[in-house]
Order: structure tokens, then sequence, then C-alpha cells
């Protein structure tokens, strides 16, 4: 007996969308102990629903999946209102909504994410189906729980467990957010690695291809998990080393060779995984047309700073100020630089990965306490200090006002040098305005002036005074 995706899905959900079924083989499945889950379906044979029973025991009859229609979604979200709305996915607008004891037996009462397709296209019913089967059959602590979904006339929908700190692109690239601190970086970092590893790690392994920071969605505890694998793709099975497909993404994290040739591995998910830990480290987009032309991609201008120590601390996130693991912070930068190799083959596997960045978690030589260099701005302390200053200079300036200094301990007048002879004698009665410095220089001969001048070490370091040039 042949089980077909038309007695799972209503006929509508296939409707004018594929084209009548091929011939296609169906690989064989790898041996499996009893303690193994069944094979289950593969992205491929839901395009060609053509599978035998035996391919389809694990299939979204038994996966847990509700089947909701567009009533009881509208109730959920409170008719999609607009206070809901969360924000703009890929493919669709998602609303927050809340499932009651009463609208499905069986279900726990809980908050869920809801997220309307936009059909005007086929390719997105066919990621709407690959979501569907990816998730409905693969259940993973760093994975988007899929609740349900509804194929009702021209609707389709999803819905999902509801994840509080939204993306982490929001967390991290918000203007006005708070800064993640070092370790929650590191627990983000762990657990989408871990996401990737069990999807490698597969008996049928799955590339995700479409692995970016808005893809990571996290928990109230900061618990990374994978969603939108709407361009998920089996990986090669055999002796095949690559899928050959279209090229999709998203630009700045797509793996070059991916993009050159259409050649799909795993390792192009590694490459996309060193580009979002780049992000974490850095605090800066993957792209961004706003930094200067050289910094633009983040990955051609960070990835040589990322093996040298001096310049790696240029590369961190300012706003850390400084609170992160030193040590830890090598062992991370290496790892990224591995893992955006231009050569797959030198890239870590995700399992590798895992292995390197949960350790960094626990490193303790953080600083205690942000390094914050306050500038000295008491206003009456600065003008205290302008005060002191005037007081040490006044006295100086009340004897250049009166025309004396001294010098050696002795008394001279200005325009006296010591040698000189005693000048006449001057009036016994003194004006009650005594003329400036400046005034008895002119008032004075010109050559005794140029003399005194040199002589008490005022102008040119010269010992003699420079030649006039007629």
């Amino acid at each position: 007996m042949k089980i077909k995706w038309k007695s799972i899905f209503p006929a509508s959900c296939f409707k004018g969308e594929y084209p009548s079924p091929k011939p296609k083989k169906v690989v064989s499945t790898k041996p499996r102990s009893s303690s193994t889950s069944t094979h289950r379906i593969s992205i491929e044979e839901m395009s060609y629903p053509n599978t035998t029973q035996e391919d389809l025991s694990i299939s979204l009859v038994g996966s847990n999946l509700h089947v909701f229609t567009v009533a009881e979604l509208k109730v959920i979200t409170q008719h999609f209102s607009s206070s809901n709305f969360i924000g703009e996915g890929g493919f669709g607008p998602v609303h927050k909504g809340f499932i009651e004891d009463r609208v499905r037996p069986g279900l726990k009462a809980q908050p869920v994410a809801v997220k309307l397709l936009d059909l005007e296209s086929k390719q997105g019913h066919k990621e709407w189906l690959t979501e569907v089967v990816v998730l409905g059959q693969l259940r993973h602590p760093h994975l988007v729980k899929l609740i349900g979904y509804c194929c009702e006339d021209e609707h389709r929908l999803l819905v999902y467990e509801y994840l509080p700190r939204g993306s982490l692109e929001n967390q991290l690239f918000r203007r006005f957010s708070a800064s993640l601190p070092w370790s929650t970086r590191m627990k983000i970092a762990v657990g989408a690695a871990k996401g990737l590893a069990f999807l490698h790690d597969a008996e049928q392994p799955v590339i995700y291809r479409d692995f970016k920071a808005s893809n990571i969605l996290l928990d109230s505890d900061y618990n990374a998990k994978l969603s939108d694998f709407g361009l998920a793709k089996d990986g090669p099975e055999g002796d095949d080393t690559h899928v050959s497909t279209r090229v999709m993404g998203t630009q700045g994290y797509a793996a070059p060779e991916y993009v050159m040739t259409g050649h799909l591995t795993a390792k192009s998910d590694v490459y996309s995984f060193g580009v979002v830990l780049l992000e974490l480290l850095t605090g800066k987009k993957s792209v961004d047309k706003n930094r200067p032309p050289r910094e633009q991609n983040l990955v051609d201008w960070a990835r040589p700073m990322l093996i040298d120590p001096r310049k790696l601390s240029k590369l961190m996130d300012p706003k850390l100020e400084g609170q992160y693991s030193e040590m830890g912070t090598k062992k991370a930068a290496a790892l990224a630089y591995q893992c955006l190799s231009h050569r797959p083959k030198s890239r870590p596997t995700m399992s590798q990965v895992v292995k390197i960045l949960e350790p960094l978690q626990d490193f303790d030589d953080i600083p205690i306490g942000p390094f914050v260099y306050t500038v000295p701005v008491d206003n009456n302390g600065g003008v205290k200090e302008k005060d002191q200053t005037k007081e040490c200079e006044t006295p100086k300036e009340r004897k250049r006002e009166n025309g004396h200094y001294r010098r050696n301990g002795h008394r001279h007048h200005p325009l006296k040098s010591p040698r000189s002879p005693n000048p006449q004698s001057q009036p016994q009665s003194r004006p009650q305005s005594q003329p400036s410095p400046r005034q008895q220089s002119q008032s004075s001969p010109r050559p005794r002036l140029q003399v005194d001048k040199y002589r008490n070490g005022r102008g040119s370091s010269s010992n003699s005074p420079p030649q006039n040039i007629a």
C-alpha cells in the first residue's frame, strides 16, 4: 500500500503547485539498530509524492503537529491585530497569539507565533512545505518547535512556539538595546552550533543553507533555536560530495564556493556560522553600506586581523567595554578564522565547533567591573585651578606692571643694564599712573633698548643682537 502526500495534506495544498510526479529513485535506508528512529521522509521526496509506507512511517501523521483552521488562528491572534504584530519575516508577517485550552483539546495553553506565508510565487509554497516536513520530523532543543500549520484554500500558515527574546539580530544590532555579555554571546554561539551539528549528523543529513543572525531565535534564558527552514536541503548521499542547487541565501553569509558554483555541502553552513560568530565578536553586521568602503563586508575586512593578537582587541565590540575573556576571545577568533576559510576542507565540522566553543563559556579571566575612564568635568575644580594659576601669576604680573624685575637677588630696572652708569635723577614727585614698560621702552634711546633686551635674555638666543639689514 502506498501513501501519498495528498493523503496527508488537503488536496488544495497541491493544487497547481507542482508538475506531475516523475519517477525518482528512492535511496535505501542505512542499517539501523533497534534503538534508532525510523527513516524520515526526505525533502526531495516531498516534491514527488510517490513514496512507500516504509519511507513514510514517520511523517506528519505521527509528528504530533496540529492542523489549525483559519478561523481558529484568527481567534488565537485576535484577527491578526496590529497590536500583536511581531515583525516581517522573509516569507510573510508574524503575529503573536495565545492558545487557550478550549481552542484545541490536548494542547496546553501557551503563547505562540503565527507566520502567514506570502504565496504570490510557487517558491513560497515550496518553502512552506519544506518547513513543515523538516520541523514536523526533526525535534531538538536548539530547533524552534513547530506546533502546527494551516493549509486552507489559499491560506498557508505556520504556528511556532513563542520565543520572547526575538532574534539574535535584534538583540545584537538594535540601536538602543542593552549589550549582550560575553558569556551570553558564547552561550548563543554554542546553542546555534549544536542545532547545526544535529542537522549535519542526522541519519539523513540536512543542510540548513540560510544560517544568519535573524534566523536564530532566543528564549527567555537566551537559549538559541534555529528557525526558517524553507531553504533547507538534504545533504549528499553515497559517493556524492555535494548537492547542486540554485544559489539562494543571504548576502554576506553564503559561502564563496557555493555562490560561485552552486555546490552545496555541510561546510557551506560552517562558513555561515563563522560569519555569525564574527558578528558576535565585533558587534558589526556582516554587510553594512554605511561603513567605510573597505569595511562594508565584515569578513573581507576583519578575517586577516582574527589571528593578529595586536589587532584583535580593536575588532571587539565596544559595547562589551573590555568585559570579555582574553583567552576565550583568542580561541573564538581562531575558530572563526578557520570557519571562514576559502577552502571548504580546511573548515572544521560543526561537532568540532561545539567542542571548541563549549569551554569558552566558563573562562574566568574576565575583568571584574567595567574599566571606565572618567573625564574631570567639575566646574568648581576647574575654576579653582584657574584662580590658583592666576594667583601664582599675579605677583609676577604686578612686578612687570611696576616695571621692576629681580635678577640674582638685585633689583633692576627693565631698561637699565647692570653695568650702565646711573641714570639721571628723577623728580621727587611721581605721577599717579606710572608708565608701562612698553611706554618706557619707547621713551628710551633705541640703541640702549636693543642692548638691554639681549642682555636680559629676551628675544634671540644669540649672544649679540642681529645686524640690521639696510
